[in-house]
């Protein structure tokens, strides 16, 4: 690499952290309008390694969902993933960041990843790898390939297959051994944009270490799945299915996140089709500035959206407090927020001997998470107040709404 090449490089960086620094200004200072909002949404889902971080990043896509046995009629919960890291360095073989000689010459990683697996007491991740020269994929929406490995808006398709033997033999898969194929139709009737730091301006100026962006908040999967020969029906209504996006320079440090979408009002008893609650967050950082733990929640009550988003600083007042605790046992999600008329106390937990540890390297080839506990059997409740004024202005009092029940969430939480 030539002197003259570096300096470039560095110029062009240097460029981009300025422009930075004035659009994330112009972000805090006044809201942007929703008509441009709604163009850079448009285009959230799709591929973003074509410029931005592509010799510094990673991008996925990741769906999970429930299926129920076709012989035994038990309810097991999967994920599937499809995943790219530095794709400007790599070519026609997946280059392995954990491999001892890549290590060894500071090669860092670069492959078209695809990751499937299921929770519960015999959890299990499994990987496979592909050269870059094996993705293709769309800048303007999710319409992603990874060798015969297949992913639209509406479809997925696919396998992986890891056997006992190279598991044990190469460690630097990350993965478990196991079989999973899939053929899945999927339908996203509630979705959630985190909002303007997440456009397309932010994105290819490497604002952020990590973005995400929620196509399906809430998903209706159909189809098949076939785990370890045993085959499972996915069935939309009962699939309580989810798919979002990330994708940067890194992972953020804590790690948070909880999904649901199967709730049932105790005040009715009935189910609620078009309630939904998604909370992700840890330590944005830009321009390798901490902001300090933050976090993200949007949920949709019976298709009402109330969204407590820190980025939107001109969305006032709104609070939102959160709180990771874990015991031997189980993994638990304390989160309190706050507007102008109503007060949501979520509370779920999920078994711990019913999650996996998630591993993924990062740009740079580090496993910088090697405790990411990541489930789909948390249980819990929001209870939601309203506010009632008894003296209007000056004085008020909480009272209960509902308390929702939620089953079938999905989670995970990690720090180092």
């Amino acid at each position: 690499m030539s002197l003259q090449y570096s300096r470039g490089v560095a110029l062009l960086r240097a460029g981009r952290r300025l422009l930075t620094i004035f659009f994330i200004g112009l972000l805090i200072s006044s809201p942007v309008s929703a008509s441009w909002e709604e163009v850079v949404k448009s285009t959230r889902n799709g591929y973003v390694l074509d410029r931005a971080f592509s010799d510094n990043g990673y991008d996925w896509w990741w769906h999970n969902l429930y299926a129920v046995n076709r012989e035994t009629g038990e309810e097991r919960p999967f994920f599937i993933e499809y995943f790219v890291i530095n794709p400007a360095l790599g070519g026609a073989e997946p280059i392995l960041g954990q491999l001892p000689e890549n290590k060894a010459a500071g090669r860092k990683p670069s492959y078209a990843m695809m990751m499937a697996g299921t929770w519960g007491e015999d959890a299990v991740q499994i990987k496979n790898y592909y050269g870059i020269d094996a993705l293709r994929a769309s800048t303007s929406e999710l319409d992603v390939a990874i060798g015969p490995n297949v992913a639209t808006e509406t479809h997925l398709m696919g396998s992986v297959s890891v056997t006992a033997e190279e598991a044990a033999a190469h460690p630097e898969y990350l993965s478990d051994a196991g079989e999973i194929s899939w053929n899945l139709t999927v339908q996203k009737p509630l979705s959630y944009s985190v909002g303007y730091a997440g456009a397309k301006v932010f994105r290819e100026l490497e604002a952020f270490d990590m973005f995400w962006h929620v196509e399906g908040i809430k998903s209706l999967f159909g189809g098949e799945i076939i785990f370890n020969g045993e085959v499972y029906d996915v069935i939309p209504e009962r699939s309580w299915g989810y798919q979002d996006k990330n994708f940067g320079r890194d992972y953020t440090n804590p790690w948070i996140w909880l999904s649901v979408n199967d709730f049932t009002s105790s005040k009715t008893g009935e189910q609620l089709t078009k309630t939904s609650l998604d909370i992700g967050g840890g330590n944005p950082r830009a321009l390798g500035i901490d902001f300090g733990e933050k976090a993200l929640m949007a949920f949709y009550w019976e298709g009402k959206l109330f969204e407590f988003n820190f980025t939107k600083l001109w969305d006032f007042p709104k609070t939102l407090d959160w709180n990771v605790t874990q015991t031997d046992e189980v993994l638990n999600w304390q989160v309190e927020a706050k507007e102008r008329n109503y007060k949501f106390v979520i509370n779920f937990s999920n078994p711990k001997n019913k999650m996996l540890k998630i591993l993924y390297e990062n740009p740079a080839g580090e496993v910088n998470h090697d405790d990411l506990l990541n489930g789909a059997h948390a249980e819990g409740t929001i209870e939601i107040y309203r506010k009632r004024w008894i003296i209007y202005g000056i004085y008020y009092r909480w009272e209960l709404e509902d308390t929702l029940i939620g089953r079938h969430g999905a989670g995970e939480y990690g720090a180092h």
